[in-house]
């Protein structure tokens, strides 16, 4: 016969036990976010790596630069993947955020893109320039246009330059600042804008085909991370969805998809 208490004892410890695997179930699943195009089209791929190790991937997709890390830091998200370190730096500044990067992700470059000229020197005075209207990639834009000598900055302008930062625009530029997820589809109404890779390539752009000219890859802008809250680094769930990301699926997904458009980082 069953002593009475160790019956007790032997029911509670089974009760504990649904609980335990419930845990493990919950840190085996991540809600990330991307922003619509090419980051959700990998993440994808990273879903379904995930998968078969058994982890759950939910992916959200956003429309725009600002709504993911707000999300983030609620905590309706584990990790987003589509910034890089100085548009990382300037939120956490910004608003607030404890945010940091925990791998990285894919390379992208900023491309000046136009459906009117074929060359930048084409430009005629008073031409109207896109740049994304958020004021790192703002900044990353001008830094472009300074590098193929169209303005010049302030020596210390630095990471936050801006149109007031311009010392000298021969061309007498004028610049339409935008959200960056509308540069791509004003090009028509624009002589040239300065477009993020993620956009670019959703708009049927090819960054090494149809760009007049391309941002430097050795920039910090270049790298795309994946981001979560600080203390959530070593969690186990993301560090299971940072290993599927850097799988071998997710590099040949990129190279046969992107050919060159977007590069993994790892």
């Amino acid at each position: 016969m069953v002593h009475k208490r160790s019956l007790v004892k032997a029911l509670a410890v089974a009760a504990l036990v649904p609980a335990a695997l419930l845990a493990r179930a919950q840190d085996l699943a991540v809600t990330v976010g991307v922003t619509a195009g090419p980051h959700a089209q990998i993440a994808e791929v990273a879903k379904q790596v995930a998968a078969r190790q058994g982890l759950k991937v939910r992916l959200v997709e956003f429309g725009d630069f600002i709504q993911p890390n707000a999300a983030l830091s609620t905590g309706d998200l584990d990790a987003n993947i589509y910034q890089h370190q100085p548009f990382l730096d300037a939120q956490n500044k910004d608003r607030g955020y404890k945010l940091v990067p925990a791998a990285k992700a894919v390379n992208q470059q900023m491309g000046v893109y136009s459906r009117k000229i074929r060359k930048l020197a084409d430009l005629t005075s008073g031409a109207r320039v896109g740049i994304p209207n958020d004021p790192t990639n703002g900044s990353r834009a001008l830094m472009v246009l300074a590098k193929q000598g169209l303005i010049t900055l302030k020596a210390d302008a630095g990471a936050r330059a801006s149109v007031l930062d311009i010392t000298a625009n021969p061309r007498k530029l004028k610049f339409v600042e935008l959200e960056a997820a509308q540069l791509a589809r004003a090009l028509d109404d624009l002589d040239a804008a300065a477009v993020n890779s993620s956009y670019a390539v959703a708009a049927g752009l090819s960054p090494q085909g149809d760009s007049l000219a391309l941002e430097d890859v050795n920039t910090p802008y270049v790298t795309v991370l994946i981001v979560t809250r600080a203390g959530h680094e070593n969690s186990k769930g993301l560090q299971a969805f940072v290993k599927a990301y850097q799988s071998p699926e997710v590099k040949a997904f990129v190279e046969k998809t992107f050919k060159g458009a977007y590069t993994t980082a790892w």
